[in-house]
């Protein structure tokens, strides 16, 4: 982030300024500024700024009014907002096992969790599929799969901002559980879509690690939805509209301006970092593609990756020695995530039990995502594929 800064020092410390001279700090010209570009940008006609990814997620199910007595599918394997949201909405989490290529939502274990028995209580509403690392998950089978059932599906792409996708894929004409307009399949393969854009609602992160981040929390929601919308930039004011007058109990949650005056400006180098990033993950694929003992990323076809993380399994249950061999030599990495959500303890009442998704908590053994970042050098990159191969060779 430090490296980030210093290369748009200049634009991003006029931005802040300008923000202070205008003593307007809560939304205002430059949060709508910034939903226009990112709205732009993303190809949607709305984009509404809020708090966090995190409340981009739950202020969508609200706005869907998923609440008590419903389900909502989730992958297993991912951050744990996707989740907590659910749970702090008033809803079940029903966990899905993933792709073990994409990590991301497997759509045949998708339909398999519909269709058996969760009891009477159980009514699925709502599909939440990530797009884990920056890829975007096989939307064409889960809005498939969401028209069939009738569900929404709300895109959690806080990873994924400015990824593509050109699969045929669902035209939406209108939220299902707004107004139930039957979707129609395309199936010729039209013009990519970005994430975020191929479900009812999309929702990011601006966390500041994020390919784009603010410089401190921060998220927004987009869609094609005029109802969704009005509806999303109520909630996000406590419900109001005028002020003091509330039609909803909502939430005080407002992407500020000179967040918002900050990621106008990163937008911009978007793409040219999205570029960067996979510059370096095609040297870490050719480096280590030859590695016995070591699977680097799947990238689907007709689907760009933007690559916010570059994770690697490694097999044989050495990823944990490979980590600490690697820290030893100052090298950073992490592992996203070492325990599926299914397993954790705060979940326990949901009765799932170890080895029910095995493509999951076999992922969360063996991932590690190594450093990669637009201004990662080249010969900081081979510092790190030199010291895995010595590792691995051991």
């Amino acid at each position: 982030l430090k490296r980030q800064y210093v290369t748009i020092k200049d634009e991003i410390d006029a931005a802040i300024l300008d923000v202070v001279a205008s003593a307007q700090f809560i939304l205002g010209p430059h949060v709508k500024a910034f939903e226009d570009a990112a709205a732009d940008y993303c190809g949607v006609k709305h984009a509404i700024g809020v708090a966090s990814g995190t409340d981009a997620l739950l202020l969508s199910l609200k706005a869907l009014d998923i609440g008590p007595g419903d389900g909502v599918i989730l992958p297993s394997f991912t951050f744990f907002a996707t989740a907590g949201v659910i749970h702090n909405a008033g809803a079940t989490p029903v966990f899905c096992d993933i792709d073990p290529k994409t990590f991301n939502l497997d759509p045949a274990h998708l339909r398999h969790v519909l269709t058996m028995d969760h009891g009477p209580r159980t009514c699925f509403k709502a599909i939440i599929p990530v797009h884990l690392y920056g890829q975007i998950a096989d939307m064409n089978e889960i809005n498939a799969i969401a028209e069939e059932f009738g569900l929404a599906v709300v895109e959690d792409a806080a990873q994924a901002i400015g990824a593509t996708y050109s699969e045929p894929r669902i035209t939406d004409h209108g939220p299902r559980t707004m107004d139930h307009t039957p979707r129609t399949m395309d199936h010729e393969p039209g013009p990519s879509a970005r994430a975020g854009t191929l479900g009812d609602l999309g929702c990011f992160s601006f966390f500041p690690t994020k390919n784009l981040g603010a410089y401190g929390d921060g998220g927004m929601i987009i869609t094609d939805n005029d109802a969704l919308a009005d509806k999303l930039r109520m909630l996000r004011v406590h419900g109001s509209r005028p002020k003091y007058y509330h039609r909803m109990v909502g939430f005080n949650s407002r992407l500020d301006a000179i967040q918002a005056a900050i990621l106008s400006v990163k937008l911009r180098h978007l793409d040219e970092w999205s570029t960067a990033r996979g510059e370096v993950a095609d040297r870490y694929d050719e480096a280590l593609s030859g590695i016995e003992g070591i699977v680097i990323p799947f990238r689907a076809e007709r689907r760009s990756h933007i690559f916010h993380q570059y994770t690697i399994r490694v097999l044989d249950g050495r990823r944990d020695e490979l980590r600490d061999a690697l820290k030893e030599q100052g090298i950073g990495t992490a592992i996203y995530y070492p325990l599926p959500l299914h397993l954790q303890e705060c979940f326990e009442n949901l009765g799932c039990k170890e080895g029910e998704l095995p493509v999951s908590e076999k992922a969360s053994r063996e991932v590690l995502s190594l450093p990669v970042f637009p201004e990662l050098t080249e010969e900081e990159q081979q510092s790190v594929v030199k010291a895995i191969k010595a590792f691995m060779e051991r």
